[in-house]
């Protein structure tokens, strides 16, 4: 019995500790922490979408490379012109021989080389990262791509099928870095170098002179220095204070996807600062937590005493008397049978005193005195299991209160508005983001529609192999006559269940129902000779709604859904129904908040909402204010637990709950192996004693543990041997003497 005792006083004071060090720890002013995390998930926001631009582009360049149908009659000049002519971006543009690195035509402004080791960059294998321009110069961006085109025909007797090596080329274009939007009132974007340098700005509103601070970009290209690789090195700093404001900054890192086959990152760094008040209301939790580990620290003291000496004190005094009478009713010598006659003491209350009556009882039994039965009373008083109760009710009154009342974060004050303000602008930029994504399966989808006329059905149906093979968002690709049938198909089967062909072209759901949602890009293929004449067909690209799945899902974003115009579930970083609503009313509140007016896309909305879990950071943003996906009314809605976030008020109430939980899960835990091991064996034993003094001495008791109540156990049954025995002798006595009688009579006959 001692160790459910000695670990219920002791993880109670271990409980008391970790509420004092918890609550003691919480910050009580200045910038809370979810602030500057907030801020360095923005930064890493933006530098992915910079990125995912970058490597866009990049795709293209190799696409277009890949595809330009070069002869051995292709001149450098002509190709050139070929593979950039459609593309408005492009600053400049170069072909190079990939074997000497020789300038075989150009285009533009001058590309600069100063570094690039031609022959080694088009002899690897893979695709080629883009690279950062040196720093001479305005810094742009070069993408590569290699060009293979069959070897010249120099001599026309030359035998035409003669084995002569292909022209091994490699194009480099030159275009600016990709444009960086800037979210959030007073928020600021830079794009540096890895010297710390500036290459691009933007800004959202006015900002402040507190963000305007010009040590944090040398300070972000430092720490972007001496990171870990990785695709999402990021990270916050904060600046420098004026009045009662101070500039708050997140810095990531720009580099190329992983397994393109470069060596060199782009060294570009994503800055982003906005200034934010530099103090909040400070509450101090370390009273409260000395209060509560005070209070607790005197229940545990309180139990363990009771415990003591109302149950471990008289338990062990009883086991003594026990071994006692087994001595004594075993016989021996004088000493040994002078135990039957010194009374049993009763000690405690409950099962304890029964079997301490019970004893007593036997020993009178064992020494021939009659009339036992008196001493069992006939009603019971309350035992050893009402203490154990009486001690989880006492825990309950102080884990209650502190799981349910006390610290509570109010809904209302508890989030500051920096950290509300942080997640409308993250929303906003997944939003942005899966924009993008949909727009660029819209692009890929009108340049394969403008390759189709004047093609046999089997050489459309490689094009459109090949397009889905490039292009892994799409799962499935066919084309749809005016009467709305399937006339070709590559890919899964198609989800769509509506019958009407849309006019026009963009975005669209192709069901309203089913296991997973049917989103598909669609425009119609165009006349041959690239003229606008209608061929009524169109060519559709469901989107595999995994693809969108994975766009949506961004550390400390939480869940994230994107809607319909009638606020169904179309895909989610969590696991959905397709077409559900969404979980909360709130969020749908939050959604219908964003249209500012009818019949207008709308504006980014924020608001903390009280949930089962705790206060919750929800956010809903339109999809697209322009291009294909902005008449669809779609909108991306998150919901952060504030849980997940540093928020003062939020930690307290959670480590006030985990003080409270642990305490009475504990507390309960202990006394529970207390009544397992010590009470009800108690219990069993104590009528067991009863039923010996009764008279019953064919129950064999046998000790279940070797502890105080076994050894208890075995006392009781060395006393019922005891009795056994001397009721046997006793019942065999008269009948010897009567058959002595017997035998006596029948001598004189």
């Amino acid at each position: 019995m001692r160790p459910p005792i000695a670990s219920l006083v002791v993880l109670l004071l271990v409980v008391a500790a970790v509420t004092v060090l918890s609550l003691g720890r919480i910050p009580v002013g200045g910038v809370p922490r979810a602030v500057p995390d907030g801020e360095q998930q923005i930064a890493a926001d933006t530098a992915l979408t910079m990125r995912t631009s970058v490597e866009a582009e990049a795709a293209s360049v190799r696409r277009t490379a890949d595809a330009y149908p070069g002869t051995a009659a292709s001149t450098p000049t002509a190709t050139l012109k070929a593979l950039t002519s459609g593309r408005k971006s492009v600053l400049g543009s170069a072909l190079l021989d990939a074997r000497t690195g020789k300038l075989l035509a150009a285009g533009g402004s001058a590309v600069p080389l100063a570094g690039v080791d031609v022959a080694r960059t088009a002899s690897g294998r893979g695709a080629i990262a883009p690279r950062l321009t040196a720093s001479d110069g305005p810094r742009n961006l070069l993408y590569f791509a290699r060009v293979t085109l069959p070897a010249q025909q120099a001599d026309p007797d030359q035998d035409p099928l003669a084995d002569r090596p292909d022209r091994s080329w490699l194009l480099v274009v030159r275009e600016a870095l990709p444009a960086v939007t800037a979210y959030g009132d007073g928020r600021t974007v830079e794009v540096l170098d890895a010297s710390g340098a500036t290459l691009a700005t933007a800004t959202h509103g006015t900002a402040s002179r507190t963000a305007a601070d010009r040590g944090l970009p040398a300070a972000a290209a430092r720490a972007a220095g001496g990171s870990d690789d990785g695709a999402d090195a990021s990270g916050s700093l904060l600046g420098a204070s004026s009045g009662d404001r101070r500039a708050v900054a997140g810095w990531a890192r720009v580099d190329e996807a992983a397994g393109t086959g470069g060596d060199d990152g782009l060294g570009l760094v994503v800055l982003t600062s906005h200034s934010v008040p530099a103090t909040t209301a400070p509450v101090d939790h370390s009273g409260f937590a000395l209060r509560a580990a005070g209070v607790l620290v005197g229940l545990a003291l309180l139990l363990g005493l009771a415990l003591r000496f109302c149950l471990q004190r008289p338990l062990l005094r009883l086991y003594l008397s026990a071994g006692r009478l087994a001595k004594g009713a075993g016989g021996g010598d004088q000493a040994t049978s002078a135990e039957l006659h010194r009374q049993v003491p009763v000690h405690g209350f409950g099962e304890v005193a029964r079997i301490g009556r019970a004893l007593d009882a036997l020993r009178r039994q064992l020494a021939g005195e009659s009339a036992p039965a008196a001493e069992v009373p006939g009603r019971r008083a309350p035992g050893y299991r009402a203490l154990a109760v009486a001690g989880v009710v006492l825990l309950a009154c102080w884990g209650a209160p502190m799981i349910f009342l006390l610290n509570r974060a109010d809904t209302a004050t508890a989030i500051p508005a920096a950290v509300l303000a942080d997640q409308q602008t993250r929303t906003e930029i997944a939003s942005n983001r899966l924009r993008q994504s949909l727009d660029q399966s819209y692009t890929d989808l009108s340049e394969a529609a403008a390759a189709l006329p004047g093609r046999k059905t089997a050489e459309q149906k490689d094009l459109l192999r090949r397009v889905l093979d490039d292009h892994r968002q799409y799962r499935s690709l066919y084309l749809l006559d005016r009467s709305g049938d399937t006339t070709l198909r590559v890919g899964d089967a198609p989800l769509r269940t509506l019958t009407e062909v849309p006019g026009g072209s963009g975005i669209t759901t192709v069901n309203t129902s089913g296991r997973l949602p049917a989103i598909a890009a669609y425009t119609p293929v165009p006349g041959v000779g690239g003229g606008t004449a209608a061929t009524g067909t169109v060519l559709f690209g469901e989107i595999d709604v995994k693809v969108l799945n994975s766009t949506l899902q961004r550390p400390k974003l939480g869940s994230v859904w994107v809607t319909d115009g009638d606020d169904k579930v179309l895909a989610s970083s969590v696991g959905y129904r397709a077409f559900q609503s969404l979980p909360e009313s709130g969020l749908n509140r939050l959604v219908r908040a964003t249209r500012t007016a009818p019949g207008t896309v709308g504006t980014a909305a924020s608001a903390v909402s009280r949930t089962s879990s705790g206060p919750s950071v929800d956010a809903a943003a339109p999809l697209a204010q322009r291009g294909p996906t902005a008449r669809l009314g779609w909108h991306v809605v998150t919901a952060e637990p504030a849980a997940a976030l540093q928020i003062p008020a939020v930690q307290a109430e959670q480590r006030t709950m985990l003080a409270g939980i642990l305490g009475l899960s504990l507390g309960a835990a202990c006394l529970g192996w207390l009544h397992v091991v010590v009470i009800r064996p108690l219990r069993a034993v104590a009528v067991f004693a009863e039923r010996l003094v009764g008279g019953d001495r064919r129950t064999v008791l046998h000790p279940v543990n070797h502890d105080e109540i076994g050894s208890i156990t075995r006392s009781l049954e060395l006393v019922r041997q005891a009795l056994a025995e001397r009721d046997r002798t006793a019942r065999s006595a008269p009948a010897a003497g009567a058959a002595r009688s017997a035998h006596a009579n029948t001598l004189p006959r």
